[in-house]
């Protein structure tokens, strides 16, 4: 019997393929590995899925599948996430690698694939496309953030930030175009023992808009889901 393991920071994977044993056998192992997992049969149901839970960190996406295939389901997740996809697929030709990069994949696994190695591609994709945290500057626009000197500048204007609100500013420009949901910024910033409504991430964002000037405009509000920074 296989024991689950403990979960390795709340990471979650979306497994998109039509075949329910595929799914599962990759829902077990990934489970087992410590990912929380999430499931689509087709790839419009993966983009809907997407949608509703911005917060996926990574997509196993099939290519054969019914009503939209995977890299015309990756091209549109594209528009909503910036999500990492590892491909999973018999289609070994080097035309189909091609078309899955150039559809916005960042890595490819040819079936059959032992699950192990599934796992150890996952993890690299995972390292290569983690965020650093920049001990120097983070700019997006007009907007420059000194991290080691705790100085923020909207244009040539010195803005004073609360500890709240800096944290804030400087998720969102570690993360670029990502959508951020309330309840993913409550549990980042106020901690994960955080009691309180969503309501106080509206407020901050409020203010910090304000203090940022033009610049506040950055910051975009990405109804029913919460917020993401793009200039």
């Amino acid at each position: 019997t296989l024991r689950r393991g403990p979960t390795v920071l709340n990471i979650r994977i979306l497994v998109v393929d039509d075949e329910p044993d595929i799914r599962r056998i990759c829902r077990i192992l990934l489970e087992n590995s410590g990912y929380t997992v999430l499931e689509a049969a087709t790839g419009l149901e993966a983009v809907e899925t997407i949608r509703r839970c911005p917060e996926i960190d990574l997509i196993l996406m099939d290519i054969m599948m019914p009503d939209l295939d995977g890299y015309d389901a990756c091209s549109r997740l594209r528009a909503c996430s910036t999500a990492p996809v590892l491909f999973l697929t018999a289609k070994t030709q080097e035309n189909d690698k091609r078309r899955a990069y150039d559809a916005g994949g960042d890595d490819y696994l040819a079936k059959p694939f032992g699950m192990m190695e599934m796992v150890s591609r996952i993890r690299a994709v995972l390292r290569r496309t983690a965020p650093v945290a920049a001990p120097g500057l983070l700019q997006m626009g007009n907007l420059r953030m000194d991290s080691a000197s705790h100085t923020v500048y909207a244009g040539d204007t010195r803005v004073e930030l609360t500890l709240k609100e800096f944290e804030l500013l400087k998720l969102f420009l570690e993360h670029p175009g990502r959508v951020f949901s309330r309840d993913q910024l409550l549990e980042r910033i106020w901690s994960t023992d955080y009691v309180g409504e969503t309501r106080t991430v509206d407020v901050h964002i409020g203010t910090l808009r304000t203090k940022l000037g033009q610049c506040g405009e950055y910051i975009r509000t990405v109804r029913g889901v919460g917020y993401r920074m793009e200039a």
